[in-house]
């Protein structure tokens, strides 16, 4: 696993109660996009990750930091008391993992996509496969419902917590470096964070 420093910039691939849905999340679930969660049916049910949960988490950082433990394919939330949501995320597969701390320092409804040219140019040779220079957002974009945009002091890492729309990849290691979540619980997180908040990766 890669430490996160300026030189990986270049080649990155692209209230508090406990465990209760936010209501802009539950507005956005009861639209019809491609909210399907592993309890689900299709795609989703050949994961074995069933939700969200609360649980106890000993850590020396603060309230409202995120801390995502890439061996365990979790992001957990730190809640006070000795608590924190857990998350299952899929993250990246191997020769794109990476470590270190970073700031949320933008947040993205429906967010594009614009993959960076060195996605661009691997995905062609390697795959054949051309991708879009940009894509609008919506339930077919690859970042999905949600992006938090994680930087290193004013330097954008390209590195993002996002929804997707291959819920089956939860908990698995398939991403560039970016971290999937489900469409709901990345609207479940969205609307927990704020912008300046510590993402601690491990």
């Amino acid at each position: 696993m890669k430490r996160l420093d300026r030189r990986h910039f270049l080649i990155a691939g692209a209230a508090l109660a406990a465990g209760a849905l936010p209501a802009a999340a539950s507005q956005d679930r009861r639209r019809h996009f491609n909210f399907t969660s592993a309890l689900g049916g299709g795609a989703a049910a050949r994961s074995t990750y069933r939700g969200k949960r609360i649980v106890r988490y000993r850590t020396k950082e603060k309230p409202g930091t995120i801390i995502i433990v890439t061996r365990e394919r979790a992001l957990y939330y730190v809640l006070p008391g000795g608590k924190a949501i857990r998350y299952g995320v899929g993250v990246g597969r191997r020769g794109f993992t990476w470590s270190g701390t970073a700031t949320i320092r933008r947040k993205k409804k429906w967010p594009e996509w614009r993959p960076p040219a060195e996605m661009i140019e691997r995905e062609l040779k390697q795959y054949g496969r051309r991708l879009p220079d940009v894509m609008a957002g919506g339930p077919n974009n690859p970042l999905g419902a949600r992006a938090l945009y994680l930087f290193q002091g004013n330097r954008d890492t390209l590195y993002r917590i996002h929804g997707t729309n291959a819920p089956q990849t939860i908990g698995r290691a398939v991403s560039s470096g970016c971290i999937r979540m489900l469409n709901e619980e990345v609207i479940d997180l969205y609307e927990r964070v704020k912008i300046g908040t510590k993402v601690k990766v491990i």
